[in-house]
């Protein structure tokens, strides 16, 4: 489960480690850059399973790297790298997260005993390797795909405004 560090510690400005606080930096399957803190105090390590504790409860997203995470957020880690089999796990519990989400007086929420005491149906190892041999290559791909898409959003933030100031001209690139 995650713990905020202190208020003093946040930043826009990339120094530390990266920190989601909760759900709001979650994209569709990875979160967003955004904050970042010097004091970091829980820590996902990449490729962890990132799982919204706070309305709504059951919101995922996986770690691209080792960040630091809020009250808002648990961490859920394989233990034996079988990291798209507890991604596609925890989805397919969302209406048992719904309940979560309609209880409590102000807004849904978990906690680390409510997780804990979860039953899962767990396959045997040879079942969830299979599983992972096929869904980890697709889960890659999804991956590099965002990563190229984020090269390119970086590269459109740096070249446009120089575009628009006229600091460079197209008809200076050469194809």
């Amino acid at each position: 489960m995650g713990q905020s560090p202190s208020g003093d510690s946040y930043n826009e400005l990339g120094d530390g480690m990266v920190f989601y606080q909760g759900r709001a930096e979650f994209g569709d399957r990875f979160p967003t850059r955004r904050l970042f803190t010097t004091s970091p105090n829980r820590i996902a390590e990449e490729n962890s399973v990132l799982f919204s504790v706070r309305a709504p409860v059951g919101d995922l997203n996986i770690a691209t790297e080792k960040c630091c995470i809020g009250r808002g957020l648990a961490s859920i880690k394989a233990k034996e790298n079988n990291n798209a089999f507890v991604f596609y796990t925890m989805k397919s519990l969302y209406k048992i997260f719904d309940i979560f989400n309609s209880e409590g007086t102000v807004f849904g929420s978990i906690n680390r005993n409510d997780l804990s005491q979860l039953q899962i149906l767990i396959p045997p190892n040879e079942q969830i390797r299979s599983f992972e041999n096929i869904a980890s290559q697709f889960d890659y791909q999804i991956l590099n795909n965002f990563n190229q898409n984020q090269s390119l959003i970086q590269l459109r933030d740096t070249l446009l405004p120089k575009l628009m100031s006229g600091e460079i001209s197209v008809d200076e690139i050469e194809i």
